[in-house]
């Protein structure tokens, strides 16, 4: 007798819960942000705290920025005297293109002189001295070697010239590469979100790209739940839910922005023997208070407005 008592208990039990509106079991689920300075170094301030809520633009930590300063200032000093050298360079350059001119008067002075003796030597045999068309012609051949110097001198301090301005454009891209990672060494919040981890403390060293702060962003606090294959049409991304858990506000929301493509078997984490072998789809959506809940937590998922009872 006492058997078909519980019987009956158990019956009236599961018919109410399918002549009544679906309650998906699911949880709460999260992505967090990781946040780390692109350089290594001791942590000189630290902003947060565990379980504190920031804003956007909130500052989080920084790493000492002495050896990146001095960096930078390194980098900085070594432009200046690459332009210094710069200037110098094209003053050289200057000099030598006034010398190659020079040089250039002079070797058409002594060709001319060359080529005039020559023609009188040719008009009257005799009429110039050996001598002289001989010294005409080392005059000439010694000014074409010092044009052809100074042309050497100008072609030299063109390429120096080019060399220091390459200098400068990559000190100048050092100098500005420094200056961002000194900006990188104290991060700030990019969206509003709870500290869910520090990692460091102050003067503890750490490694480049090492997170130092993980943050939960309101945006990525998800609710996750399954639904049997049989009734995933009817949650489309968009489709709002009513959410609840033990502790959360009344009238707590969500609306559906992902379906899995590929069902599965309800995993152990929601399993039991109402659920046991069904065939389900996972289904994550976007809550309207991400703040009253906590990544872990079990909820409780229905339609917002059930159109009828689940008579399958």
């Amino acid at each position: 007798m006492g058997a078909a008592v519980c019987a009956l208990i158990v019956w009236g039990v599961i018919g109410r819960q399918h002549r009544g509106p679906p309650v998906f079991t699911g949880y709460v689920v999260a992505r967090n942000l990781y946040m780390a300075a692109p350089t290594a170094g001791t942590i000189d301030a630290l902003s947060v705290q565990r379980g504190q809520r920031v804003e956007a633009g909130a500052p989080l930590f920084r790493i000492d920025p002495t050896s990146l300063g001095a960096r930078a200032d390194q980098a900085a000093a070594q432009v200046d005297q690459s332009q210094a050298s710069l200037a110098a360079d094209n003053a050289a350059l200057n000099r030598s293109r006034a010398a190659l001119a020079a040089a250039q008067v002079e070797v058409d002075r002594t060709v001319a002189d060359l080529n005039r003796y020559l023609a009188a030597e040719r008009e009257k045999a005799g009429s110039v001295a050996g001598q002289q068309i001989d010294q005409a012609r080392a005059a000439a051949v010694s000014a074409r070697r010092q044009r052809d110097a100074a042309a050497t001198d100008v072609s030299a301090a063109s390429a120096r010239i080019a060399a220091g301005r390459a200098r400068i454009q990559g000190g100048r891209a050092g100098v500005i590469d420094a200056r961002r990672q000194l900006s990188q060494l104290a991060p700030a919040a990019p969206v509003a979100a709870r500290v869910e981890d520090v990692m460091y403390q102050v003067g503890e060293w750490a490694a480049a790209n090492a997170p130092v702060v993980s943050l939960l962003p309101d945006g990525q606090v998800k609710v996750r739940f399954y639904v049997p294959e049989g009734m995933v049409n009817a949650y489309p991304p968009g489709t709002a839910v009513a959410v609840a858990c033990d502790g959360c506000p009344t009238g707590m929301t969500a609306r559906v922005d992902y379906v899995a493509s590929r069902p599965e078997y309800t995993p152990p984490i929601i399993y039991s023997l109402a659920t046991r072998d069904k065939l389900v789809f996972m289904i994550e959506a976007i809550p309207s208070a991400p703040r009253s809940l906590t990544p872990g937590q079990p909820i409780d998922v229905r339609p917002v407005h059930p159109s009828g009872s689940d008579n399958r």
